[in-house]
């Protein structure tokens, strides 16, 4: 039997046939990477929950926390620290989303806007233990706080030039990189109502952030996609001109300064302009020197005493702005100003909070300073040397942010000097917005909570008996207007309640 010597020949794929299998193969690929990527972020976000309560907290206070890093950028090493924590009640994944952003700039949202104003948690005055906020934003809200820039609390960068570099833009870029991150890592809050808050400087910040996200949103359907619905600024520096002459106005009709130094730095000082007189600068620097012996944010409450010298604890609650650079706004140059920027009832909470912050045991719970920072931990930053860039007005900003469509709200205490309510309320007069609502006393609980109007695309309220830190010192009128916020209604009047 004779075998066949035929050749076998080989069939040639199409070179369609091959494209689809390296497309194929590619499709694979990704997909291994994706998942690859995805079960790493499960695993990040488990080793970032709060096992347990934190040291001093109470054990039937039962709250979903997370705490951990989020690299903004790898080059250079840069990671901002976070701490979330999850709305009360069943319903609790599905309630909004709300980032905070504290000032400054430099100024920590962990220290100050979790365990001093709108978190669940308050750092009592032992500066060991912590009791439960009746009046916290989580009754409302999903909250996640950062401390931005890197140089902030326990946010750090190991390329050390970075400290001299930040200003408005780098900041809002890397919180934009961090919430790209953090929505990596919690994917599941993307379908939830998004909104971004602050206070002080954070007038900037939310803005900035705001409109950044907004825009990038915009250009691809590829970048973060989130439900962006709004942002709330509390006693916000918004416009230099305007914030420096409320400034002037609140102290003069407070009782801060004379008549006769009222006319001097009225007359002496044109605020419009990028550079002042020498006159003008000596002028301002005796107007804060006016607020030194009592509390500028809260010119009604006490100051911290220290009890073994019985002065007052100084301390300066912002960076030295002598330290920036040339062209920060001169509405922020500043000078030391007593301790007690919380005040309430206890006017040293910020050293307590300082304490608790630097424990060890506190720090190993929240997954914080795992590089060994070399500084302890203080509510405002003492690393960052220099500020780039900061405009003028981030009114044009706001302006954007209505014309999008977006909730837009300022709220002032009225009884800080600093960013008083005047300021506040000269920046929403420059608008020149339509009048929805006249300005008419708010309430809750009968009493009169403060004073609001409503114009189109933006609310403008006070908080009665309310310092810097709103929520601080007035937490259940904090809460009611931010729950108004949350739902877009208005501040009810008497016959609403």
């Amino acid at each position: 039997m004779m075998i066949s010597t035929h050749r076998l020949v080989p069939i040639r794929p199409s070179s369609k046939i091959i494209c689809l299998s390296l497309a194929m193969l590619l499709f694979d690929l990704l997909n291994v990477t994706a998942q690859a990527q995805q079960d790493e972020s499960i695993l990040t976000k488990e080793r970032d929950r709060v096992q347990g309560v934190l040291p001093g907290q109470p054990s039937n206070a039962q709250i979903g926390q997370y705490a951990g890093y989020v690299t903004v950028n790898a080059s250079h090493e840069r990671a901002l620290f976070y701490w979330f924590m999850e709305a009360e009640g069943p319903d609790s994944m599905s309630k909004p989303l709300l980032l905070w952003l504290n000032g400054g700039p430099g100024c920590s949202s962990v220290g100050y806007g979790a365990v001093e104003e709108i978190g669940p948690l308050r750092v009592n005055k032992d500066g060991a233990t912590l009791s439960l906020n009746q009046f916290a934003w989580t009754k409302v809200a999903n909250l996640l706080f950062v401390e931005s820039p890197a140089g902030v609390g326990f946010s750090y960068s190991n390329t050390s030039s970075d400290y001299a570099e930040f200003g408005d833009s780098l900041t809002a870029l890397d919180s934009y990189a961090f919430l790209v991150g953090w929505f990596d890592r919690f994917p599941e809050y993307k379908a939830n109502d998004f909104y971004i808050a602050g206070e002080s400087y954070a007038g900037h910040y939310v803005p900035q952030l705001a409109q950044l996200l907004a825009d990038m949103m915009d250009v691809s359907p590829n970048n973060l996609q989130v439900q962006f619905k709004g942002i709330l600024i509390g006693n916000a520096v918004v416009d230099d001109a305007l914030d420096m002459k409320g400034l002037i106005d609140y102290a003069w009709s407070h009782a801060i300064v004379s008549d006769s130094f009222y006319k001097n730095i009225s007359s002496g000082c044109d605020f419009t302009l990028t550079s002042w007189s020498t006159e003008c600068g000596t002028l301002v620097g005796s107007l804060f020197s006016k607020y030194r012996p009592i509390n500028i944010y809260d010119i009604f409450s006490d100051v911290c005493v220290d009890s073994s010298s019985k002065a007052h604890s100084i301390k300066d609650l912002s960076m030295s702005f002598t330290r920036r650079g040339s062209n920060m706004s001169p509405i922020l140059e500043t000078m030391e100003i007593p301790n007690g920027q919380a005040g309430g009832t206890d006017p040293c909470l910020d050293d307590h909070v300082e304490m608790y912050l630097n424990r060890l045991d506190v720090q190993q719970a929240l997954h914080a300073n795992v590089t060994g920072i070399q500084y302890p931990w203080a509510g405002c930053s003492v690393k960052i040397t220099k500020w780039s860039d900061s405009p003028s007005t981030i009114l044009p900003v706001l302006k954007d942010l209505m014309a999008r469509g977006l909730r837009v709200w300022m709220f002032s205490g009225d009884t800080d000097g600093r960013i008083p309510f005047l300021s506040s309320r000269y920046s929403t007069g420059s608008l020149e917005l339509p009048v929805v609502k006249s300005w008419y006393p708010w309430y809750h609980n009968s009493q009169v909570a403060g004073w609001t109007e409503v114009y189109s695309n933006l609310t403008f309220a006070t908080v009665r008996g309310a310092g810097h830190m709103v929520a601080t010192y007035k937490p259940e009128r904090a809460l009611a207007l931010f729950k108004t916020f949350i739902e877009g209604g208005t501040l009810p009047s008497f016959t609403e309640e």
